[in-house]
């Protein structure tokens, strides 16, 4: 009777809505016409008119909905989210050279920020070393250059492993580099079950938007299951892998596109875990998303509920996970780098705080916030502290985190929420028919898309269709005054390449070469690589060599290129 009761109250309301389309809102239109025929969100999903429970189809708010830190988790993990303690502050930062790094590591860690976010330059991506032909010019330009323990322990000199919790972007050589992690906090006397923090080790979306991979897809689809078995038994309190959907989105992907490639690319992960032996359960606690924060506030939200309730399906119905932990959606966001202007960059600011406000109205776990001047160049201090001080602002003093979830409940965030997920599942399923994500890649489906999503956007602007503020309208006056922008030290390059080959110099030579001859016989075989990777760090062996190593054994990956 309660059924019939509420289907009642909905046709009464849909009655009603179209009673006032038919008087109230026809008169108004009369006298304003709407700036569009049609609004909708970068998803192209269909914004109406006016959301009323009507719009809820046959929606149950037990089962869409739950209650904050239950599944399905769309109110968050946490139960009481913000009320206990926020969310991790972290503003990512890497250049020059890993003493320098450390200086400013040190010195948000003084401002306030609360974890440590640490940027790669290329070559360290790449599984290449500072003094490597292919690395001239770009040794410190976008991130820190580590090839060694040396530089590992430089970097976090001063700064207890045992207290902060570090994430590391880093995905090719991910493996490496949280070897390196590892021996530098044993070098502090830290145990390892006590390290804490993240290796991005996403490998799947280099392949579909980033491009910083070494080795063909299956291999270095073994080096992530080899991090998720290792951390399992070494690592209890280390995030296994950061699946990301924010460089798909940087690259032109639309919100339901990141929501959907990042999911089945996080569904590939746990097919090959599950697939090595492990069971869900073992490792299903410890890993964790990286979103995008975007400025149009209501469909971010909705992406964020909709990415927690799709995963605690996906890990419950398709996997079997039983712990609870195994169904959290628990994700780092960043703003949205690609959205930031060079030209009048103080309006970069607003951008930001809009993007982070999405970032917790949606329950993120861990926030970084661009800093105003990244258009131009690595942020200057001055920039980084602004960056954070805009999250601690909506930390302390904006009461958006007072209560778990504030915009549940609102009609139009539920049913954005409900249409999200609904567009992801197409695109899974889309995914799933063409035989899987790694299938999917390989035929370069999710690649064609964001490319036409990319491509739409770009007419749209051209077009003033969509506005950016500052480019194609809205453009301040006269000469801009170019400001303040970070300068690398070239002097940096060749500081970094001699304390490199001092290390080459200084290193116990047997000790390395037996390393390095154990890694390369584990790669031609089947066993986990972390224990020799480890092995081969505590050696000093550098980046590019155990890189070169795996190159050796498995060969490297060539991009398909059609025309």
């Amino acid at each position: 009777m309660g059924d019939d009761r509420a289907g009642d109250g909905r046709e009464a309301g849909a009655a009603e809505v179209e009673r006032w389309r038919a008087t109230t809102r026809a008169k108004a239109l009369g006298a304003s016409p709407e700036r569009r025929e049609a609004f909708a969100t970068t998803s192209e999903l269909p914004i109406a008119d006016v959301y009323t429970p009507a719009s809820l189809e046959d929606w149950d708010p037990a089962a869409r909905l739950g209650l904050p830190g239950e599944y399905p988790f769309t109110r968050g993990v946490q139960p009481t989210m913000y009320r206990s303690r926020f969310w991790t502050m972290r503003q990512y930062a890497g250049f020059a050279t890993a003493a320098e790094t450390n200086e400013r590591f040190r010195y948000l860690l003084e401002q306030g920020q609360t974890g440590l976010s640490v940027a790669f330059d290329l070559p360290t991506q790449m599984g290449f070393d500072s003094d490597a032909p292919e690395a001239e010019g770009e040794v410190g330009r976008v991130g820190v250059p580590i090839s060694s323990l040396a530089d590992m322990e430089t970097l976090f000199a001063g700064i207890p492993l045992a207290d902060v919790s570090t994430s590391m972007t880093i995905n090719a050589t991910a493996p490496i580099l949280l070897a390196l992690y590892v021996a530098a906090a044993e070098k502090q006397g830290v145990e390892r079950s006590e390290v804490s923090g993240t290796t991005q080790n996403d490998i799947l979306k280099e392949y579909i938007a980033r491009g910083t991979w070494i080795y063909p897809p299956r291999s270095s689809m073994r080096l992530v299951t080899d991090v998720f078995e290792f951390a399992s038994r070494e690592l209890p309190k280390w995030n296994t892998i950061s699946i990301s959907g924010y460089h798909m989105r940087e690259a032109g992907a639309t919100a339901a596109q990141e929501l959907a490639f990042t999911l089945a690319d996080g569904i590939a992960y746990v097919e090959a875990a599950v697939g090595r032996g492990l069971a869900v359960d073992d490792f299903g606690p410890r890993l964790s998303f990286f979103f995008a924060a975007w400025s149009e506030l209501f469909e971010e939200v909705a992406k964020f509920r909709a990415a927690r309730r799709m995963w605690a399906r996906i890990m419950r119905d398709r996997f079997g996970a039983r712990n609870p932990r195994s169904m959290m959606c628990r994700f780092h966001t960043q703003t949205a780098g690609s959205s930031l202007t060079a030209q009048s960059i103080d309006n970069n600011v607003v951008r930001t705080t809009v993007q982070a406000l999405a970032a917790v109205l949606g329950g993120t776990q861990s926030l970084h916030t661009n800093s105003r001047d990244e258009a131009l160049a690595l942020p200057t201090t001055e920039a980084a502290r602004l960056a954070l001080r805009t999250q601690q602002i909506l930390a302390y003093e904006s009461g958006v985190t007072e209560t778990p979830d504030p915009l549940a409940g609102s009609w139009f965030v539920e049913r954005l929420t409900d249409d999200l997920e609904a567009a992801a599942d197409a695109y899974l399923a889309e995914i799933e028919a063409m035989g899987g994500t790694l299938a999917a890649i390989e035929a370069g489906f999710q690649q064609r898309q964001i490319q036409e999503a990319a491509y739409r956007v770009q007419r749209e602007i051209e077009r003033e269709d969509r506005i950016v503020v500052g480019v194609n309208r809205f453009r301040d006056a006269g000469e801009a005054v170019r400001p303040p922008v970070m300068r690398i030290d070239p002097e940096g390059e060749r500081r970094q390449v001699e304390g490199l080959r001092r290390v080459r110099a200084e290193r116990d030579a047997a000790t390395w070469g037996a390393a390095l001859r154990r890694l390369e016989d584990e790669a031609r075989g089947e066993g986990n690589l972390l224990p020799p990777i480890v092995e081969a760090v505590a050696a000093y062996a550098t980046v590019g060599e155990i890189s070169d190593r795996l190159r050796a054994a498995w060969g490297v990956h060539r991009e398909l290129i059609t025309i």
